[in-house]
């Protein structure tokens, strides 16, 4: 397994953010995790990336802890936060070497004129990242998120805010890095559920209420939408 979590939790005092929950994420497929605001989606996603120590679990990625295994687990991991850190005043290109950079690839300008074209970025590669369109800067934190190749992608509510055009082409983008890596799509938007992931949990109050792939969640719920399904779980 790309990510294998057990008993993880979060408590913030008496409040339990996550409550001892369990689950893994497959390469190859898309893993979306949904719930409500405050119901412990971010809170999870900063933990499995090491960002937030929890207070209690385990966490493995691509078979390395990561707590006692810190540095070798996050070179596996590629990150886009649901608001995006930019330097504003860095020109595309300059921003992608500045990471790349941070993580000694070797053949750098190659790799940055990769990414860059995979990520549709060619056009806007030479502006500075203040004068692009939130679309476009989504492009940029997706780019800096899979330039040194990781096998998993963890991404924070990445077409928030994004207009219908652009919403079509990131997730399409999303799609296509799903097929050789493991993603773990952090949402609330049930469409966007129905046309990239695979499998699905979803988390109420700090609890994962349900956990099975997109067709087996339906199945067990006599085939009713998924946002039905989604408001009696979370209910």
């Amino acid at each position: 397994m790309s990510i294998s979590v057990k008993n993880l939790s979060k408590h913030y005092d008496k409040q339990k953010a996550v409550d001892a929950i369990n689950f893994e994420a497959k390469p190859g497929r898309i893993l979306g995790f949904l719930g409500p605001n405050g119901a412990g989606k971010s809170t999870t996603m900063r933990m499995l990336t090491g960002y937030l120590e929890p207070t209690a679990g385990e966490i493995e990625i691509s078979g390395k802890n990561i707590l006692s295994q810190a540095i070798d687990a996050k070179r596996h991991i590629g990150y886009l936060p649901e608001n995006t850190p930019l330097y504003s005043d860095m020109y595309v290109k300059e921003f992608l070497s500045f990471i790349g950079d941070a993580y000694n690839l070797p053949n750098l300008s190659v790799r940055v004129e990769e990414v860059i074209k995979k990520v549709g970025l060619t056009p806007e590669q030479h502006k500075k990242i203040g004068m692009l369109s939130k679309g476009y800067r989504q492009r940029v934190g997706l780019a800096q998120a899979i330039i040194h190749n990781p096998d998993v992608l963890i991404l924070d509510e990445p077409t928030s805010g994004l207009d219908p055009n652009q919403l079509v082409d990131i997730r399409a983008l999303i799609k296509e890095l799903g097929k050789d890596k493991t993603v773990v799509i952090s949402t609330h938007i049930m469409q966007e559920v129905e046309a990239i992931c695979d499998d699905i949990i979803i988390i109420s109050k700090g609890k994962i209420v349900a956990n099975n792939s997109l067709e087996g969640i339906k199945k067990a719920h006599q085939n009713s939408s998924l946002e039905d399904i989604f408001r009696k779980l979370t209910a």
